[in-house]
């Protein structure tokens, strides 16, 4: 008798069918924004290179409409390919990023096939039997560090795959992990000390020192990691108990089938010894990478060609031979190329808003909105016009390009601190950006974690209730100090 076939595991489960795909979010909103390039009036501000952001800023008081540019059907269609590589953005373009994605993949892929991992993740499972909670603060604090220090955010999607199986082996589930990631480094981001892609470009675009206005920052930090991490360990406690009580508990099993590939048990945790070199030059790897990127400047490219040198060695050291090393690596990469074509999409919304010259006119009429409110009102309506805007500008240094040399010199009028503009802007931009379908750490990162995006609103949408409380009185009582 013929063992019938099953039909590989659909990691959205049910809801899959009732919910659209990342990608359908995507383009949706693509088309959304090009119906409003056909609604709001075009304009644009004059424009001046600053010398200490490094980028043309806005010059205020500048403001004119200018013939409208509405994007049909074409522009459309283009959008994700423009995403790609257009270089007249306020944000990054997104072709490093994805080939760092593929980079990525394939690096996973060969150390996959050598096994290290699996065994790597029963051995730590093994000694940390009875204290697996205390995973997620102490690596949301990790997180939180390289949030606030060098806006972490592109970075954390090489860590998707490497600890969410170490998460569910811990009896948790996907979304524990996509969000000891995603809210730690998100809430270091949200409460960015000297992070040099928002707090110092912001500050320098306000003409203020970046170290203004620190101590209030390092509250939200420190206040905002507490409440985070409490909230992940409380959700985590009651999943281990009741499994049934994760928000994507029909995806239990799909979920341990891929991200565990049929490794439950724990008996099985001895490391060969090429094994343990792997998983040594696996993790020195990763800590090359944040020392790059933190004090050598390096960015995507220097990062995909680290995870590919790495591949080779590792390959070679496990002696994996030729034909398996670049089987390995192309199967990994494209087991990530949906995240890197996500990238596209994300960034296509941004193209679509910037060919319509329709962003200059929502920043035009925040600055309206906001003249002659007295403190507490500009501070607090300050803060839900970065709301807004981060949406549609989901990069922290461009939002930061875009709105602070107009918004920032409105506080002197409003007897408030520019450098409590510049928290609100980037606390705005944190907040948003922990579910913001237009960043591709977002969907990337969901889609790694394969957490569908509704899933995902339905674990984070309390958090983000208590964050906003929790921002709003501190901006508020920054206002009067």
């Amino acid at each position: 008798m013929t063992e019938e076939k099953q039909p590989p595991p659909n990691p959205e489960g049910d809801l899959a069918s009732r919910f659209p795909t990342a990608y359908t979010i995507l383009f949706l909103l693509i088309i959304l924004v090009a119906a409003l390039t056909w609604i709001i009036p075009a304009g644009q501000y004059e424009r001046s290179m600053n010398e200490e952001v490094g980028r043309e800023v806005a010059v205020p008081g500048t403001y004119q409409t200018v013939d409208p540019s509405p994007q049909g059907f074409v522009d459309i269609m283009l959008a994700p390919t423009a995403g790609f590589y257009d270089p007249d953005s306020y944000a990054a373009n997104a072709i490093d990023v994805a080939l760092f994605v593929l980079f990525l993949g394939g690096f996973l892929g060969v150390m996959n096939a050598t096994g290290a991992i699996d065994t790597g993740i029963r051995s730590a499972m093994h000694h940390l039997e009875g204290r697996e909670i205390w995973m997620i603060p102490i690596l949301m604090t990790l997180f939180a560090l390289g949030g606030t220090t060098y806006g972490m955010a592109e970075e954390t999607l090489a860590f998707y795959a490497i600890l969410i199986p170490v998460i569910i082996s811990a009896g948790y589930d996907a979304v524990t992990g996509v969000a000891v990631i995603l809210v730690g480094a998100g809430i270091g981001v949200l409460g960015s000390t000297i992070n040099p892609f928002a707090t110092v470009i912001a500050s320098n675009a306000a003409n203020i020192p970046f170290t203004d206005g620190i101590m209030l920052r390092f509250v939200l930090l420190v206040g905002g990691l507490i409440i985070c991490a409490a909230y992940v360990m409380r959700y985590a406690k009651r999943v281990k108990a009741d499994p049934s009580r994760s928000v994507v508990a029909k995806q239990r099993d799909a979920h341990r089938k891929l991200f565990l590939q049929g490794h439950d048990e724990l008996d099985n945790f001895e490391l060969s010894a090429i094994q343990k070199i792997a998983l040594i030059i696996f993790a020195l790897t990763f800590v090359v990478m944040i020392w790059g990127v933190s004090s050598q400047g390096w960015w995507m490219a220097q990062m995909g060609a680290l995870f590919l040198g790495s591949a080779i060695v590792i390959g070679l050291i496990s002696r994996l031979g030729e034909k398996k090393l670049t089987g390995s690596f192309v199967d990994g990469a494209r087991d990530l190329l949906g995240v890197a074509l996500v990238v596209g999409l994300a960034r296509g919304i941004v193209v679509i808003m910037e060919q319509g010259m329709i962003a200059d006119t929502i920043l035009h009429s925040a600055e309206n909105s906001l003249g002659g409110l007295p403190e507490l009102a500009f501070i607090n309506l300050m803060f839900w016009i970065e709301v807004g805007m981060s949406f549609f500008v989901p990069s922290s240094s461009g939002l930061a390009v875009l709105s602070m040399p107009i918004l920032a010199p409105l506080a002197d009028f409003a007897n408030v601190g520019r450098d409590l503009v510049v928290t609100a802007y980037q606390s705005a931009n944190g907040l948003v950006n922990l579910i913001n379908p237009t960043f591709a750490v977002v969907v990337g990162g969901l889609a790694i974690g394969r957490v569908s995006y509704d899933r995902w609103l339905v674990f984070i949408w309390p958090l983000l209730l208590i964050l906003t409380v929790f921002i709003t009185v501190v901006i508020s009582v920054g206002a009067f100090l």
